[in-house]
């Protein structure tokens, strides 16, 4: 009978042999975890990286409409922005049941222009309940609580609050005359609507 090599091998060479594969593999395993552990910190630096780019993200963009009357500053979704006469420059004047009306256009992140926006013209103010406001031309801006999506543009015009709602052109004035957009006409508000309040503006 024709005897194994191994069986040639002292035992405890064998078990040593066996011991020393045993302790290959478990090296092996733990470089591949080292391996993994050390991939973790990457992955979970470049999530980290990619953060503030989802908060860039979440700006608000200002972009431009186009009405009868010429083009004018809308969000990136279409809906109508609004400026009060009553604001002064860099400073709004608008809080409470007039911000319930009105609400100020806000950002998480610095705003970017589209469109016929002049990006030079966006900036910020800090509201008195520390919400960032977008500002254009030193105009703080607004929506209006009746325009529902874009398209819209009820508030064009409306007296309330202590002055005229007006949309914005991209040179940063007012729109002052009746525009129609999307087959919708506006224009000043009608009588009802007036709170008899002088405007204001700079």
């Amino acid at each position: 009978m024709v005897s194994s090599p191994l069986a040639r091998v002292p035992v405890p060479v064998r078990i040593g042999a066996a011991a020393a594969v045993a302790l290959l593999a478990v090296a092996c395993g733990s470089s591949a975890s080292s391996s993994s552990s050390s991939a973790a910190p990457a992955g979970g630096a470049a999530a980290t990286t990619g953060a503030p780019a989802a908060s860039s993200g979440s700006a608000t963009v200002i972009t431009t409409g186009t009405s009868s009357g010429g083009a004018f500053l809308t969000n990136g979704s279409g809906r109508a922005i609004y400026l009060f006469l009553a604001d002064g420059k860099d400073k709004s004047t608008c809080s409470g049941a007039c911000a319930s009306a009105w609400p100020p256009v806000t950002t998480t992140g610095q705003p970017t222009a589209s469109g016929s926006v002049n990006a030079s013209d966006l900036g910020t103010i800090t509201r008195s309940d520390g919400t960032t406001q977008v500002t254009y031309d030193g105009h703080p801006l607004y929506y209006f609580a009746g325009d529902t999506g874009a398209g819209m543009d009820k508030g064009q015009g409306l007296d309330g609050f202590g002055a005229k709602w007006w949309l914005v052109a991209p040179s940063g004035a007012g729109i002052t005359s009746m525009v129609t957009i999307s087959g919708s006409t506006s224009g000043p508000a009608a009588p009802a609507s007036s709170s008899g309040y002088g405007g204001g503006g700079y």
